[in-house]
């Protein structure tokens, strides 16, 4: 049973009290957390986390980390968790360049095929454990095209999908290439790992996100993309299908409402938005905002709160 809902259209939504902390906590089996803005801001993490989950461990939820940054792979974040103090699970961690390869795994991707990668070592890393084979990524961060009379571009034709991921490095050269392969092979794929407008690359402001590459693809291809990060349904359902899960006992925690909180209503799930992120409470409660979460909280650690009247010893 879900435990706490807002009213239709969105008007029950409130800062959690005490009593909805407790029911939160009591009704859920599963915790899916994003990253950038909840458990982290760039570099640092957000104060009361490691208690935070230390707490919900004791009480014996499943925790899930997902996150929509696909510069690096389940492994690469798991390194980020360590540094940071945090014991988490390689198999408790989601990110967007996995969703990209369990993509092309879930529908049979040809391996005779290739995949051409706008993105960092994150997608290639997935895409090696998936046996997908691909070219782009950092290899082609330093090429340039010189525009003398005359000039043209080959590209590969065994290239069935592009899959475009944050890239710090992308240039001209890989928007031609990607251009070139999406409108000239027969069935290449668009995918892309997410559309966030902005994200937190360090813990002092926000940063152009992955919808500025993906908009740059849109633009030259007059293709849209097919999404596999959040709010994707595929994301949801392959995390559900691997913890054997059902949408009533899972709890989505964020700090976006177009991406975190979207993507738990569209899967059915109880929604509760962090304010230690992106959105501000002013965003949340303006009359022109139509993404309504069940609660909201300062930060995670709001739920310790909750701690001393669950007798928690952890």
């Amino acid at each position: 049973m879900v435990p706490v809902k807002a009213a239709a259209g969105g008007q029950g939504t409130r800062r959690a009290t005490l009593e909805d902390k407790m029911k939160l906590i009591d009704g859920v089996d599963c915790f899916i957390f994003d990253c950038d803005g909840v458990i982290w801001r760039g570099d640092s993490v957000i104060e009361g986390v490691p208690e935070t989950l230390d707490m919900l461990r004791a009480l014996g939820k499943k925790l899930v980390f997902v996150t929509n940054n696909s510069t690096k792979s389940r492994k690469g974040y798991l390194g980020k968790f360590t540094s940071l103090g945090l014991n988490i699970n390689a198999e408790e961690i989601y990110s967007s360049s996995y969703a990209a390869a369990a993509y092309l795994d879930s529908i049979k991707f040809d391996r005779s095929k290739k995949v051409y990668v706008i993105g960092e070592t994150g997608i290639l890393e997935e895409l090696d454990l998936k046996g997908i084979k691909y070219l782009g990524g950092p290899g082609d961060g330093q090429k340039v095209v010189n525009l003398k009379p005359g000039e043209y571009m080959e590209h590969d034709e065994d290239v069935a999908a592009v899959i475009v991921g944050f890239d710090r490095y992308i240039n001209y050269y890989k928007i031609q290439y990607a251009t070139l392969c999406i409108r000239e092979n027969p069935g290449c794929m668009f995918i892309a790992t997410n559309r966030d407008a902005v994200t937190h690359l360090t813990d002092a402001q926000e940063w152009a996100g992955n919808g500025s590459m993906v908009g740059a693809i849109v633009g030259s291809t007059k293709r849209e993309p097919h999404v596999v990060g959040k709010p994707s349904g595929f994301m949801l359902q392959n995390i559900a299908e691997q913890f054997n899960l059902k949408p009533e006992q899972i709890c989505m925690v964020g700090d976006r409402l177009d991406t975190d909180i979207l993507f738990g209503q569209n899967g059915g799930l109880t929604t509760c938005l962090v304010l230690s992120g992106v959105t501000t409470e002013e965003q949340l409660l303006s009359p022109s905002n139509e993404v309504h979460p069940d609660l909201y909280m300062s930060q995670l650690s709001d739920l310790l709160a909750a701690k001393q009247t669950l007798k928690v010893t952890a």
